[in-house]
């Protein structure tokens, strides 16, 4: 009985309405009526993208890949040659997909394997990198953009196959080979089987609306930027029946982006990755809407997009680019059009604070590639990067002092969330992650895995009766949201600290508030209770040579106590896991401390220098 009403909690968390939009999905295709399975196209032979006149080459950087390897997901290589990719095969294991032939509803999730490893070179990454080359004057990389087009298109015709199945894979395509359009200086221009390739992928996106703002996120975005930016390109390039696509899509996208941005900049997704994909999507959008010269996007996008810019910004080590590893992180990354390595978000940060704040967040520096690529105009003036920033629509606490930033993260779900981290806390100095979230490893492993890195043994807080935060409902949804109860700011501002705090109060009784104060150390104070056995606090630290003794862990140049007011039961260095990318899976050591008993902890974590 409980484990239903606890689904039932969950599903009007989802809101009905959006319940019926997927029921309605499943159903229409399982009965075969649904007006996906009716869609028709096909997608001539010739050219996709036809020599123009002469434009400026591009004193910027592109990205390494693409010439001999590729990297997948942002960090596994594989080798590639002129030779068009195996499209409908795991460029990863070589295995053909078994349903390269089928009608893409006939396609399962998760029975062959992770289907986002089929889907990865198709998401046509390369046509951007390989648009690059040809503007710089690399006849061979115009040649390959060409023959790896047309070769993807007979290998994936409408609309068979793994491919197909997803109408957000299909909306990054379009995003991608518009971006391929206005690096090449083509914008103006639609030769005839880029026009159909573009119009077969519009009709994939457009039955299935529905099932897209269902699931609150970047589905929903995505495919509303793209009918967007096709209604847009087909527009300049002559066609004016397209004016109707571009009003669809800017109508899809300004109600999506008032629903799942929060008005402090939080994204719907709690995660800072699928942050940085939807963030580079309304980029995208913003793009095409000045170089079609159409009327600026409402109010409420222009201010959530200058938002979200800012969410981002505070989340990122300006020193290193990278960021807390929060939330899902399925290898996305939309706009890699610099050198920069995968988890290096400055160049997408960059970018939309120049577009949506008209600053630069960033002084000049390899983040401002994406600029001179896109031709967006820079700022003498830098955005100021403050020392608290506290964004409640989703919630989040950001402190910095120096080169010290730290994270809280307290419940705040007003959607659904994907991995269990209410009061994680992330420390991130110089540009090294200190304390660190467990990432999320892949979307199809056993459900060991699954619950591990999207559980709250994988974050840095404190677990209860070795129980979960929130109970799994299914691969991709958590049941019995958690609700903050209190939080706000210590001001100590006269000390040189600044701090934060927050509590929640869990359905079985357990009680949590974390106070967060940073300084010249951090310094984490738990007050539990309402448990039955036990309380496990865990610090997930950065893989080195670390020692426990005493109550207190160090590598030689930090170090981490922990110390309590009542007993503490064990305190223990264990081995743990981590994701920093998908598909990918280390190990890094783990503190643990153990109370019996309702008390306070107090954890220091003090760096060198």
């Amino acid at each position: 009985m409980r484990r239903w009403a606890v689904r039932l909690r969950a599903l009007i968390g989802l809101g009905p309405i959006n319940v019926l939009r997927v029921l309605g999905y499943r159903l229409g295709l399982r009965l075969g009526v649904h007006p996906a399975q009716r869609i028709e196209a096909s997608i001539p032979e010739g050219l996709f993208f036809e020599r123009s006149g002469k434009i400026d080459p591009v004193d910027a950087a592109i990205s390494a890949h693409w010439d001999t390897d590729a990297m997948l997901f942002g960090a596994h290589r594989i080798a590639i040659d002129a030779e068009s990719p195996a499209w409908t095969a795991d460029p990863l294991s070589g295995e053909e997909h078994p349903g390269s032939a089928q009608p893409w509803w006939r396609i399962a999730d998760f029975a062959n394997g992770d289907i986002k490893r089929i889907w990865e070179l198709s998401r046509f990454d390369w046509a951007m990198t390989y648009a690059q080359r040809a503007r710089n004057g690399d006849a061979t990389s115009f040649d390959r953009l060409n023959t790896w087009i047309a070769h993807w298109a007979d290998s994936n015709p409408p609309y068979l196959g793994p491919n197909w199945k997803c109408a957000q894979e299909a909306s990054i395509r379009v995003l991608h080979l518009s971006i391929a359009a206005i690096v090449l200086g083509q914008e103006n221009e639609m030769a005839p089987p880029m026009r159909a390739m573009i119009e077969a992928h519009v009709r994939r996106i457009m039955p299935t609306l529905s099932y897209a703002q269902a699931q609150d996120n970047n589905h929903a975005t995505s495919e509303a930027a793209a009918i967007f930016v096709a209604g847009a390109w087909a527009t300049l390039a002559g066609d004016a029946d397209a004016v109707a696509l571009t009003q669809k899509g800017r109508q899809l996208l300004e109600r999506h982006v008032a629903r799942l941005f929060g008005g402090d900049g939080s994204f719907s997704q709690y995660s800072v990755n699928y942050h940085r994909v939807a963030l580079d999507t309304l980029a995208i959008a913003e793009l095409w809407r000045r170089r079609a010269d159409l009327p600026p996007f409402s109010e409420t996008f222009q201010a959530r997009a200058a938002a979200a810019a800012d969410w981002l910004r505070m989340m990122v080590d300006p020193a290193s680019g990278d960021a807390p590893n929060l939330g899902a992180n399925d290898g996305a990354n939309l706009l890699p059009l610099t050198g920069a390595p995968y988890r290096d978000y400055r160049p997408s940060v960059q970018l939309a604070t120049c577009l949506f704040r008209g600053l630069c967040a960033y002084p000049p520096g390899a983040w401002d590639d994406v600029l001179i690529w896109l031709d967006v105009a820079t700022s003498d003036n830098v955005a100021e990067l403050p020392e608290v920033a506290v964004f409640d629509d989703g919630g989040y606490a950001v402190l910095r002092r120096g080169s010290a930033m730290a994270l809280l993260r307290y419940p705040r779900f007003r959607f659904r969330p994907s991995h269990a981290d209410a009061m994680h806390v992330d420390l991130h100095v110089a540009g090294c992650n200190l304390l660190r979230d467990g990432g999320t490893y892949s979307y199809n492993v056993d459900d060991k895995w699954i619950d591990y890195f999207s559980g709250i043994e994988s974050h840095n807080s404190v677990q209860f009766d070795d129980r979960p935060q929130m109970p799994r409902l299914s691969r991709f949804l958590l049941g019995d949201w958690l609700k903050t109860d209190d939080c706000r700011l210590i001001d100590e501002k006269d000390s040189g600290i600044v701090g934060f705090c927050a509590s929640y109060r869990h359905r079985s009784g357990w009680t949590h508030r974390r106070e967060m104060r940073l300084g010249n150390c951090l310094r984490v104070t738990d007050v539990c209770s309402g448990f039955t056995k036990h309380a496990t606090l865990r610090w997930r630290l950065a893989p080195g040579d670390w020692t426990l003794r005493d109550g207190v862990v160090t590598n030689g140049r930090d170090r981490l106590s922990v110390c309590a007011d009542v007993p503490i039961s064990s305190i223990r260095l264990v081995v743990g896991c981590e994701s920093r990318n998908y598909l990918e899976k280390t190990e890094l050591p783990v503190l643990e401390v153990v109370i019996t008993e309702p008390g306070r902890m107090i954890s220091e974590y003090r760096w060198a220098g």
